[in-house]
């Protein structure tokens, strides 16, 4: 499902910032089931385009082929991750390591860089798979 703001494009140039437009996009959508928010962003890192994906209770797929595809269309050169763990733990699973990485050793291939996984938990836990040496 894909997300257009009105206002100006959103800066995401930073954890903080990130952070903060993520959290935000969680607390719109408030769901029990886990959630994937990807944005595309410019080389002055506005997002450019939001894309939301709808999971299950405790997953939610990384469709590596679409976001790779989405990016090049658009000319990303970058993609910042969100998604939540409505479990309550935020550190990321090995399923999470393992797509993530999938999706970096793919967008090398379009020059796109994977720039952060944030995993949200609830009570304002976010855990940043790039500041945890994961990307």
């Amino acid at each position: 499902m894909r997300y257009q703001r009105a206002e100006s494009p959103a800066l995401l140039n930073g954890h903080a910032a990130a952070r903060r437009f993520f959290a935000a996009c969680f607390d719109e959508a408030g769901s029990a089931q886990e959630q994937l928010w990807v944005a595309h962003v410019d080389q002055s890192a506005h997002c450019i385009q939001l894309d939301r994906y709808e999971g299950e209770t405790a997953a939610v797929d990384l469709p590596v082929r679409t976001i790779v595809a989405d990016a090049a269309r658009l000319g990303s050169s970058g993609v910042v991750l969100a998604h939540n763990h409505p479990s309550g733990d935020a550190n990321p699973s090995r399923a999470d390591c393992r797509a993530t990485r999938s999706l970096a050793q793919a967008a090398e291939a379009i020059d796109l860089t994977v720039l952060d996984h944030l995993i949200f938990a609830p009570g304002d836990e976010c855990r940043s798979m790039r500041r945890m040496g994961l990307l």
